[in-house]
Protein backbone atom coordinates (compact mmCIF):
# COMPACT_ATOMS: atom_id res chain seq x y z
CA UNK A 1 0.00 0.00 0.00
CA UNK A 2 1.37 3.32 -1.10
CA UNK A 3 1.01 6.30 1.36
CA UNK A 4 1.11 10.22 -0.11
CA UNK A 5 1.92 11.51 3.30
CA UNK A 6 3.82 14.19 4.43
CA UNK A 7 5.00 14.73 8.30
CA UNK A 8 5.21 18.43 9.21
CA UNK A 9 7.28 19.75 12.19
CA UNK A 10 4.14 19.94 14.69
CA UNK A 11 6.38 23.26 16.56
CA UNK A 12 6.49 24.88 12.68
CA UNK A 13 3.19 23.94 12.22
CA UNK A 14 1.40 25.54 15.37
CA UNK A 15 4.42 27.43 17.28
CA UNK A 16 2.02 28.04 19.70
CA UNK A 17 2.09 24.48 21.94
CA UNK A 18 2.94 23.08 25.12
CA UNK A 19 4.89 20.10 23.46
CA UNK A 20 8.58 18.74 24.85
CA UNK A 21 10.98 16.81 22.10
CA UNK A 22 10.02 16.09 18.43
CA UNK A 23 6.58 15.69 17.61
CA UNK A 24 5.47 15.01 13.43
CA UNK A 25 1.69 15.55 11.97
CA UNK A 26 0.62 14.22 8.95
CA UNK A 27 -2.59 16.23 8.75
CA UNK A 28 -5.90 14.91 7.39
CA UNK A 29 -5.58 11.75 6.87
CA UNK A 30 -8.17 9.53 5.22
CA UNK A 31 -9.61 6.34 7.05
CA UNK A 32 -11.32 4.44 4.42
CA UNK A 33 -12.89 2.09 7.23
CA UNK A 34 -14.54 5.19 8.39
CA UNK A 35 -14.97 7.15 5.55
CA UNK A 36 -13.63 10.11 7.50
CA UNK A 37 -10.13 12.30 7.75
CA UNK A 38 -8.02 13.59 11.00
CA UNK A 39 -4.48 14.49 11.72
CA UNK A 40 -2.20 11.97 12.77
CA UNK A 41 0.41 12.70 15.40
CA UNK A 42 4.10 11.15 16.32
CA UNK A 43 5.99 12.02 19.01
CA UNK A 44 9.72 10.54 18.55
CA UNK A 45 11.79 9.72 21.07
CA UNK A 46 15.18 11.35 22.09
CA UNK A 47 17.59 8.94 20.55
CA UNK A 48 15.28 8.94 17.48
CA UNK A 49 17.70 11.27 15.18
CA UNK A 50 20.78 9.76 16.11
CA UNK A 51 20.33 6.24 16.33
CA UNK A 52 20.01 6.08 13.02
CA UNK A 53 19.95 2.54 13.17
CA UNK A 54 17.80 1.67 15.84
CA UNK A 55 13.74 0.48 16.03
CA UNK A 56 11.68 1.25 18.52
CA UNK A 57 8.40 -0.08 20.05
CA UNK A 58 5.27 1.95 18.83
CA UNK A 59 2.07 2.45 21.43
CA UNK A 60 -1.16 3.73 19.72
CA UNK A 61 -3.42 6.10 21.87
CA UNK A 62 -7.00 7.07 21.32
CA UNK A 63 -7.94 10.57 22.06
CA UNK A 64 -4.97 12.18 21.21
CA UNK A 65 -5.30 15.82 20.78
CA UNK A 66 -4.75 15.11 25.00
CA UNK A 67 -1.38 13.75 24.69
CA UNK A 68 0.95 16.26 24.37
CA UNK A 69 -0.56 19.70 23.85
CA UNK A 70 -2.45 21.25 26.39
CA UNK A 71 -3.31 23.76 24.06
CA UNK A 72 -5.33 21.13 21.56
CA UNK A 73 -6.80 19.21 24.53
CA UNK A 74 -9.92 19.59 25.88
CA UNK A 75 -9.54 18.19 29.82
CA UNK A 76 -6.08 18.67 30.12
CA UNK A 77 -2.75 16.94 28.56
CA UNK A 78 -1.62 13.67 29.70
CA UNK A 79 2.54 15.29 29.36
CA UNK A 80 3.38 11.98 27.35
CA UNK A 81 6.12 14.05 25.95
CA UNK A 82 7.86 14.88 29.24
CA UNK A 83 7.07 11.38 30.59
CA UNK A 84 8.81 9.49 27.71
CA UNK A 85 11.49 12.20 28.19
CA UNK A 86 11.77 10.80 31.75
CA UNK A 87 11.41 7.51 30.88
CA UNK A 88 14.20 7.60 28.17
CA UNK A 89 16.56 8.68 30.87
CA UNK A 90 15.68 4.65 32.91
CA UNK A 91 16.46 3.35 29.09
CA UNK A 92 12.27 3.01 28.31
CA UNK A 93 11.86 4.31 24.89
CA UNK A 94 9.26 4.06 22.46
CA UNK A 95 7.72 6.07 19.67
CA UNK A 96 3.64 7.14 20.22
CA UNK A 97 1.64 7.43 18.22
CA UNK A 98 -1.59 10.27 19.09
CA UNK A 99 -5.22 9.47 17.27
CA UNK A 100 -7.34 12.16 17.44
CA UNK A 101 -11.11 12.03 18.09
CA UNK A 102 -13.66 13.92 16.33
CA UNK A 103 -17.66 14.78 16.68
CA UNK A 104 -18.29 11.23 16.33
CA UNK A 105 -16.12 9.92 19.37
CA UNK A 106 -19.27 8.01 20.75
CA UNK A 107 -19.37 6.11 17.55
CA UNK A 108 -15.70 5.66 17.00
CA UNK A 109 -15.11 4.43 20.78
CA UNK A 110 -17.75 1.95 20.99
CA UNK A 111 -17.53 -1.60 19.04
CA UNK A 112 -20.52 -2.60 20.39
CA UNK A 113 -24.48 -2.68 19.80
CA UNK A 114 -26.74 0.35 22.15
CA UNK A 115 -29.80 0.51 22.16
CA UNK A 116 -30.27 4.48 21.72
CA UNK A 117 -26.80 5.30 18.77
CA UNK A 118 -27.42 1.57 17.22
CA UNK A 119 -24.32 -0.18 16.50
CA UNK A 120 -20.91 1.42 17.22
CA UNK A 121 -17.95 2.16 14.81
CA UNK A 122 -15.48 0.64 17.32
CA UNK A 123 -14.40 -2.37 15.09
CA UNK A 124 -14.07 -0.23 12.18
CA UNK A 125 -11.68 2.27 14.00
CA UNK A 126 -9.55 -0.49 15.43
CA UNK A 127 -9.58 -1.72 11.45
CA UNK A 128 -8.35 1.64 10.71
CA UNK A 129 -5.59 1.57 13.26
CA UNK A 130 -4.59 -2.07 11.94
CA UNK A 131 -4.48 -1.34 8.48
CA UNK A 132 -3.98 2.01 8.16
CA UNK A 133 -2.38 3.76 10.53
CA UNK A 134 0.24 1.20 11.58
CA UNK A 135 1.46 0.01 7.88
CA UNK A 136 2.03 3.99 7.55
CA UNK A 137 4.00 4.21 10.76
CA UNK A 138 5.87 1.44 10.00
CA UNK A 139 6.54 2.65 6.44
CA UNK A 140 7.80 6.10 7.59
CA UNK A 141 9.51 5.46 10.94
CA UNK A 142 12.09 3.15 12.23
CA UNK A 143 9.76 0.36 14.01
CA UNK A 144 9.69 -2.60 15.88
CA UNK A 145 6.72 -3.70 14.05
CA UNK A 146 5.48 -7.40 15.69
CA UNK A 147 3.10 -7.56 18.14
CA UNK A 148 5.64 -7.85 20.95
CA UNK A 149 6.42 -4.16 20.52
CA UNK A 150 3.22 -2.76 19.36
CA UNK A 151 0.76 -1.55 21.51
CA UNK A 152 -2.89 0.42 22.24
CA UNK A 153 -3.43 2.83 24.59
CA UNK A 154 -6.26 5.20 26.38
CA UNK A 155 -8.69 5.94 29.09
CA UNK A 156 -12.30 5.88 29.85
CA UNK A 157 -13.95 5.00 25.94
CA UNK A 158 -10.07 5.26 24.83
CA UNK A 159 -9.37 2.54 27.20
CA UNK A 160 -11.80 0.63 26.34
CA UNK A 161 -11.11 0.73 23.15
CA UNK A 162 -7.42 0.02 23.88
CA UNK A 163 -8.72 -3.27 25.57
CA UNK A 164 -10.77 -3.98 22.63
CA UNK A 165 -8.40 -3.83 19.70
CA UNK A 166 -5.81 -6.15 21.57
CA UNK A 167 -8.58 -8.59 22.41
CA UNK A 168 -9.81 -8.57 19.00
CA UNK A 169 -6.25 -8.36 17.06
CA UNK A 170 -3.82 -10.66 19.31
CA UNK A 171 -1.50 -11.24 16.38
CA UNK A 172 -1.26 -7.32 15.56
CA UNK A 173 -1.69 -5.68 19.24
CA UNK A 174 0.64 -7.29 22.19
CA UNK A 175 0.62 -4.24 24.35
CA UNK A 176 -2.34 -2.61 26.26
CA UNK A 177 -2.30 -0.02 28.48
CA UNK A 178 -6.50 0.55 29.44
CA UNK A 179 -6.25 3.39 32.36
CA UNK A 180 -9.96 3.47 33.65
CA UNK A 181 -11.90 1.77 31.05
CA UNK A 182 -15.49 2.82 30.50
CA UNK A 183 -16.75 -1.12 31.47
CA UNK A 184 -20.49 0.77 30.47
CA UNK A 185 -20.49 0.96 26.82
CA UNK A 186 -22.66 -1.60 24.86
CA UNK A 187 -24.65 -2.28 27.75
CA UNK A 188 -21.64 -3.91 30.09
CA UNK A 189 -20.72 -6.25 26.63
CA UNK A 190 -16.83 -5.59 27.10
CA UNK A 191 -17.02 -7.90 30.06
CA UNK A 192 -18.87 -10.79 28.36
CA UNK A 193 -16.29 -9.85 25.50
CA UNK A 194 -13.07 -10.02 27.68
CA UNK A 195 -14.28 -13.10 29.21
CA UNK A 196 -14.48 -15.00 25.58
CA UNK A 197 -10.83 -13.95 25.19
CA UNK A 198 -7.86 -16.31 26.77
CA UNK A 199 -4.49 -15.18 26.88
CA UNK A 200 -2.80 -15.05 23.82
CA UNK A 201 0.33 -13.83 24.54
CA UNK A 202 1.20 -10.17 25.76
CA UNK A 203 0.64 -7.72 28.73
CA UNK A 204 -2.47 -5.52 30.15
CA UNK A 205 -1.67 -2.50 32.30
CA UNK A 206 -5.02 -1.92 33.62
CA UNK A 207 -6.36 0.53 36.36
CA UNK A 208 -9.34 2.43 38.16
CA UNK A 209 -9.34 5.24 40.15
CA UNK A 210 -11.97 4.84 43.83
CA UNK A 211 -13.47 8.21 43.28
CA UNK A 212 -14.41 8.46 39.45
CA UNK A 213 -17.88 8.99 39.15
CA UNK A 214 -20.60 10.14 40.72
CA UNK A 215 -20.96 9.35 44.96
CA UNK A 216 -24.78 9.41 44.15
CA UNK A 217 -26.62 5.64 44.83
CA UNK A 218 -28.95 5.20 41.92
CA UNK A 219 -32.43 3.68 43.15
CA UNK A 220 -32.09 0.53 41.71
CA UNK A 221 -28.45 0.11 44.03
CA UNK A 222 -26.66 -0.21 46.95
CA UNK A 223 -24.14 1.23 45.31
CA UNK A 224 -22.23 4.52 44.15
CA UNK A 225 -21.96 5.35 40.85
CA UNK A 226 -18.25 5.36 41.61
CA UNK A 227 -18.39 1.99 43.54
CA UNK A 228 -19.66 0.17 40.56
CA UNK A 229 -17.09 1.76 38.19
CA UNK A 230 -14.49 0.60 40.53
CA UNK A 231 -15.73 -2.57 41.16
CA UNK A 232 -16.72 -3.66 37.37
CA UNK A 233 -13.10 -3.08 36.68
CA UNK A 234 -11.67 -4.91 38.99
CA UNK A 235 -13.93 -7.65 38.02
CA UNK A 236 -12.63 -6.90 34.33
CA UNK A 237 -8.98 -7.61 36.24
CA UNK A 238 -10.05 -11.10 37.85
CA UNK A 239 -11.37 -12.41 34.69
CA UNK A 240 -8.02 -11.76 32.35
CA UNK A 241 -6.65 -13.23 35.26
CA UNK A 242 -9.08 -16.40 34.92
CA UNK A 243 -7.96 -16.77 31.25
CA UNK A 244 -4.47 -16.57 31.67
CA UNK A 245 -2.78 -14.00 32.72
CA UNK A 246 -0.42 -13.61 35.76
CA UNK A 247 -0.33 -10.59 38.33
CA UNK A 248 2.06 -8.62 37.72
CA UNK A 249 3.65 -10.54 34.93
CA UNK A 250 1.52 -10.16 32.11
CA UNK A 251 -1.40 -8.09 33.91
CA UNK A 252 -0.56 -5.25 35.86
CA UNK A 253 -3.91 -3.74 38.12
CA UNK A 254 -3.42 -0.68 39.68
CA UNK A 255 -6.37 0.77 41.89
CA UNK A 256 -5.82 4.34 42.41
CA UNK A 257 -7.15 5.50 46.07
CA UNK A 258 -8.98 8.95 45.55
CA UNK A 259 -8.14 8.76 41.94
CA UNK A 260 -10.87 10.20 40.08
CA UNK A 261 -11.79 10.24 36.48
CA UNK A 262 -9.25 13.26 34.70
CA UNK A 263 -6.39 13.71 32.59
CA UNK A 264 -4.44 14.39 35.57
CA UNK A 265 -5.39 11.31 37.13
CA UNK A 266 -4.41 9.29 33.86
CA UNK A 267 -1.40 11.44 33.59
CA UNK A 268 -0.21 10.63 37.18
CA UNK A 269 -0.45 6.82 36.64
CA UNK A 270 0.94 6.64 33.17
CA UNK A 271 4.69 6.36 33.78
CA UNK A 272 4.45 3.04 36.05
CA UNK A 273 1.72 1.57 33.08
CA UNK A 274 4.43 2.27 30.36
CA UNK A 275 7.70 0.81 32.65
CA UNK A 276 5.67 -2.17 32.67
CA UNK A 277 4.52 -2.55 29.22
CA UNK A 278 7.88 -1.47 27.94
CA UNK A 279 10.24 -3.34 30.43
Amino acid sequence: MKHNITWLDYHELRPNNTVDGILRIAQEVHSPQLNNKRDILVWLPPSYPYQHRKRYPVLYFFDGQNLFDGHTSYAGEWHVDSTMINLSQEGIEAIIVGLPNNDQRHLEYNPFEESHIGRGKGDKTIEFIAQTVKPLIDNSFRTLPDKWNTGLGGSSMGGGMALFGYLAYPYIFGLCAALSPAYWFGGKKMLDYAAKRYYNGGRIYLDVGTAEGSQKKPRWSKHTYAEMFTESVQTLSQTLLQNGYRNNDTLKFVLDEGGSHSESAWARRLPDALRFLLR
